[in-house]
């Protein structure tokens, strides 16, 4: 492919992501993989150079663009090396004309901004993330695996995690092909170190996903010869479900239970559980404001409306999750994002719906105290955007 091609590749795949993004559709990432394997002919410069122009004008842009072209142009109005390849060559794009408009650059879409949590570093929000690990105490020790990483530093107060530089080729690594380490955000560990779970404890994860929080949980439960104890992922999407199986072989946390539950009752299938569990986790679901320096075209997809759904979504949650702990038993509610709505006032609301529950101030290296949780940010704490809480129940 010609430089100019490469930009025009990249016009072609950001219309598709910008219509995807409109109507619910793949993800970049995916869009970006059908598109190469469609195309034989590009080599691995070819779609490096390509990708990167496709994310450069993602991560340039907040509001969702009319056009891929209209991305382009905006980056190509600050580059002028990139302008020249806008030359009308065969397979390149058409060149821009006087006044032609190029997408505005942006941080956060206008709409969200006042409904940021006031500590955030907006232009944090877009940052390249390093590549965090957990070690896996069920197999192995953080000391001896930091071993294989000379490149890697240490996460105060979380003696599993390792910090590698941006890119790091773990999945060549030995820990990794032993099951020894997970790729896990350092903030993401935090919120599972939060849960505090010891061996011979019930624990649900009730939002398991793929089980990344599952797994540090098991670690906790039986790392270092625990005795274990009962968890449970629980979780409405089957597929997701169906990840969890092969990391936890691989992981040798053979011991957890997964629970498929039926969206909207949830709390029938959970009645068996009522009054029973020492830690329930709700990860839930979420705008994902936390993550855009890993998906920065997640700005495109969130709306007003979406985002109304969600915090509904997760205030349910809370409230089938509650009856499942046993008096004394810890709630740890979660979010990757960085809305007050789904935070911060999230757990205010919760505390005046239910009598009987108190707030226990979480204790970390990292991380800011927010209305009755913790706020992490990247650019305060270096990980993905988050917030935490976790309340004890009393009666």
């Amino acid at each position: 492919m010609t430089p100019s091609a490469r930009v025009q590749a990249a016009i072609e795949l950001l219309d598709a992501i910008i219509a995807s993004a409109r109507d619910g559709g793949p993800a970049a990432d995916t869009l970006i993989a059908r598109y190469f394997k469609e195309r034989r002919y590009a080599g691995s410069r070819d779609r490096r150079a390509v990708r990167d122009h496709v994310y450069d004008a993602v991560r340039r842009v907040a509001e969702r663009p009319e056009s891929g072209r209209a991305a382009m142009v905006g980056l190509a109005r600050e580059r002028a090396e990139l302008a020249a390849l806008f030359d009308g060559s065969a397979h390149g794009p058409a060149p821009i004309v006087d006044g032609e408009a190029g997408a505005p650059a942006g941080i956060v879409p206008g709409w969200i901004e006042p409904l940021l949590a006031a500590p955030v570093e907006r232009d944090a929000l877009l940052g390249r993330a390093p590549v965090d690990l957990r070690v896996n105490r069920l197999k192995a020790d953080p000391d001896r695996v930091a071993q294989h990483y000379p490149e890697a530093a240490r996460i105060a107060g979380l003696p599993d995690a390792l910090r590698l530089p941006e890119g790091s080729p773990v999945e060549q690594s030995d820990p990794w092909k032993w099951g020894q380490v997970e790729v896990q955000d350092a903030g993401s560990q935090l919120i599972s170190a939060a849960c505090n779970a010891a061996p011979g404890m019930t624990v649900i994860d009730l939002c398991a996903g793929a089980g990344g929080k599952t797994l540090a949980l098991a670690s906790a439960l039986g790392g270092n010869g625990g005795g274990k104890g009962v968890l449970i992922a629980a979780d409405t999407i089957r597929s997701r479900l169906a990840r969890l199986d092969p990391q936890a072989e691989r992981a040798g946390a053979t011991f957890i239970e997964t629970l498929l539950l039926d969206q909207g009752h949830e709390a029938g299938a959970l009645e068996s559980l009522n009054g029973r569990a020492d830690i329930v986790l709700v990860d839930a679901p979420c705008s994902g404001t936390g993550t855009w320096r890993r998906n920065p075209e997640a700005r495109w997809r969130l709306t007003p409306a979406r985002l109304d759904r969600l915090v509904a979504e997760q205030a349910r949650i809370l409230d089938f999750a509650a009856p499942l702990l046993a008096p004394g038993g810890a709630l740890v509610y979660a979010v990757c994002a960085l809305t007050d709505r789904e935070g911060r006032d999230q757990v205010r609301a919760f505390l005046e719906r239910h009598d009987g529950w108190a707030v226990e101030r979480i204790e970390a290296a990292m991380g800011r105290a927010h209305g009755d949780g913790l706020l992490l940010t990247p650019g305060h704490d270096g990980t993905d955007g988050f917030y935490v809480a976790r309340l004890r129940r009393t009666v």
